[in-house]
Protein backbone atom coordinates (compact mmCIF):
# COMPACT_ATOMS: atom_id res chain seq x y z
CA UNK A 1 0.00 0.00 0.00
CA UNK A 2 3.10 2.32 0.48
CA UNK A 3 3.81 2.26 -3.35
CA UNK A 4 0.14 3.31 -4.18
CA UNK A 5 0.74 6.26 -1.68
CA UNK A 6 4.10 7.17 -3.06
CA UNK A 7 2.71 6.84 -6.60
CA UNK A 8 -0.57 8.91 -5.83
CA UNK A 9 1.98 11.46 -4.16
CA UNK A 10 4.22 11.30 -7.49
CA UNK A 11 1.32 12.56 -9.79
CA UNK A 12 0.23 15.34 -7.34
CA UNK A 13 3.28 16.63 -7.37
CA UNK A 14 3.92 16.46 -11.10
CA UNK A 15 0.46 18.09 -11.46
CA UNK A 16 1.28 21.06 -9.09
CA UNK A 17 4.14 21.61 -11.05
CA UNK A 18 3.15 21.28 -14.37
CA UNK A 19 0.36 23.92 -13.43
CA UNK A 20 2.83 26.17 -12.24
CA UNK A 21 4.93 26.15 -15.75
CA UNK A 22 3.04 29.46 -16.77
CA UNK A 23 1.97 28.28 -20.43
CA UNK A 24 -1.14 26.20 -21.06
CA UNK A 25 -0.96 22.62 -21.38
CA UNK A 26 -0.28 21.16 -25.31
CA UNK A 27 -2.88 18.16 -25.95
CA UNK A 28 -0.75 16.14 -25.31
CA UNK A 29 -0.14 16.71 -21.75
CA UNK A 30 -3.53 17.03 -21.08
CA UNK A 31 -4.12 14.00 -22.39
CA UNK A 32 -0.97 12.55 -20.49
CA UNK A 33 -2.29 13.84 -16.87
CA UNK A 34 -5.58 12.90 -17.01
CA UNK A 35 -4.23 9.27 -18.60
CA UNK A 36 -2.30 9.10 -16.01
CA UNK A 37 -4.55 9.56 -13.38
CA UNK A 38 -7.55 7.61 -14.82
CA UNK A 39 -4.93 4.52 -15.43
CA UNK A 40 -3.59 4.77 -11.91
CA UNK A 41 -7.02 4.92 -10.80
CA UNK A 42 -8.14 2.19 -12.77
CA UNK A 43 -5.33 0.05 -11.82
CA UNK A 44 -5.75 0.49 -8.02
CA UNK A 45 -9.14 -0.98 -8.17
CA UNK A 46 -7.55 -3.53 -9.78
CA UNK A 47 -4.36 -4.05 -8.42
CA UNK A 48 -7.05 -4.26 -4.89
CA UNK A 49 -9.07 -6.77 -6.27
CA UNK A 50 -5.89 -9.05 -7.03
CA UNK A 51 -4.17 -8.27 -3.93
CA UNK A 52 -1.35 -6.21 -5.65
CA UNK A 53 -2.55 -2.39 -5.07
CA UNK A 54 1.00 -1.11 -5.98
CA UNK A 55 1.46 -2.91 -8.38
CA UNK A 56 -1.71 -2.16 -10.38
CA UNK A 57 -1.45 1.74 -9.71
CA UNK A 58 1.88 1.47 -11.31
CA UNK A 59 0.84 -0.10 -14.30
CA UNK A 60 -2.22 1.60 -15.08
CA UNK A 61 -0.18 4.95 -14.65
CA UNK A 62 2.51 3.57 -17.13
CA UNK A 63 -0.73 2.66 -19.34
CA UNK A 64 -2.60 5.67 -18.96
CA UNK A 65 0.38 8.12 -19.66
CA UNK A 66 1.30 6.36 -22.41
CA UNK A 67 -2.26 6.11 -24.21
CA UNK A 68 -3.31 9.26 -22.97
CA UNK A 69 -0.16 11.19 -24.47
CA UNK A 70 -0.77 9.29 -27.64
CA UNK A 71 -4.62 10.72 -28.33
CA UNK A 72 -3.40 14.01 -27.01
CA UNK A 73 -0.53 14.31 -29.25
CA UNK A 74 -2.88 13.08 -32.20
CA UNK A 75 -5.56 15.70 -31.01
CA UNK A 76 -2.44 18.50 -31.48
CA UNK A 77 -1.94 17.26 -34.70
CA UNK A 78 -5.40 17.67 -35.97
CA UNK A 79 -5.62 21.04 -34.72
CA UNK A 80 -2.43 21.73 -35.94
CA UNK A 81 -3.54 20.25 -39.63
CA UNK A 82 -6.88 22.33 -39.25
CA UNK A 83 -5.19 25.81 -38.53
CA UNK A 84 -2.36 25.36 -41.69
CA UNK A 85 -5.49 24.70 -43.71
CA UNK A 86 -7.16 27.65 -42.34
CA UNK A 87 -4.37 30.01 -42.72
CA UNK A 88 -4.20 28.63 -46.43
CA UNK A 89 -7.76 29.37 -47.09
CA UNK A 90 -7.02 33.11 -45.35
CA UNK A 91 -4.52 33.56 -47.75
CA UNK A 92 -6.69 32.18 -51.26
CA UNK A 93 -9.46 34.47 -49.97
CA UNK A 94 -7.08 37.52 -50.36
CA UNK A 95 -5.40 36.87 -53.22
CA UNK A 96 -8.88 36.53 -54.84
CA UNK A 97 -9.76 39.79 -53.45
CA UNK A 98 -6.69 41.62 -54.87
CA UNK A 99 -7.17 40.21 -58.32
CA UNK A 100 -10.65 41.53 -58.21
CA UNK A 101 -9.83 44.73 -57.04
CA UNK A 102 -6.88 44.95 -59.82
CA UNK A 103 -9.38 43.70 -62.54
CA UNK A 104 -11.96 46.14 -61.42
CA UNK A 105 -8.98 48.96 -61.66
CA UNK A 106 -8.21 47.65 -65.26
CA UNK A 107 -11.81 48.02 -66.16
CA UNK A 108 -12.05 51.58 -65.06
CA UNK A 109 -8.34 52.27 -67.29
CA UNK A 110 -10.09 50.99 -70.40
CA UNK A 111 -13.64 52.82 -69.66
CA UNK A 112 -15.71 49.53 -69.85
CA UNK A 113 -18.85 50.34 -67.85
CA UNK A 114 -19.73 47.59 -65.88
CA UNK A 115 -23.51 47.91 -66.55
CA UNK A 116 -23.22 46.49 -69.80
CA UNK A 117 -21.15 43.54 -68.60
CA UNK A 118 -23.26 40.15 -68.52
CA UNK A 119 -20.14 37.86 -66.90
CA UNK A 120 -18.51 36.79 -70.19
CA UNK A 121 -19.11 39.48 -72.94
CA UNK A 122 -20.65 42.87 -73.02
CA UNK A 123 -23.80 43.87 -74.70
CA UNK A 124 -22.62 46.69 -76.96
CA UNK A 125 -20.33 45.46 -79.94
CA UNK A 126 -18.15 48.90 -79.72
CA UNK A 127 -17.13 46.78 -76.32
CA UNK A 128 -15.77 43.44 -77.95
CA UNK A 129 -12.08 42.34 -77.41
Amino acid sequence: MKTGRYVIALLSLALVLSACEGESLSGREKGALIGTALGSGMGAIIGHQTGHAGAGVAIGAGAGLLAGGLIGNESDNVSKRADEQDERLRRQEEEIRRQNRELQELRRQQGYDDRNYRGDTYRNDSYRY
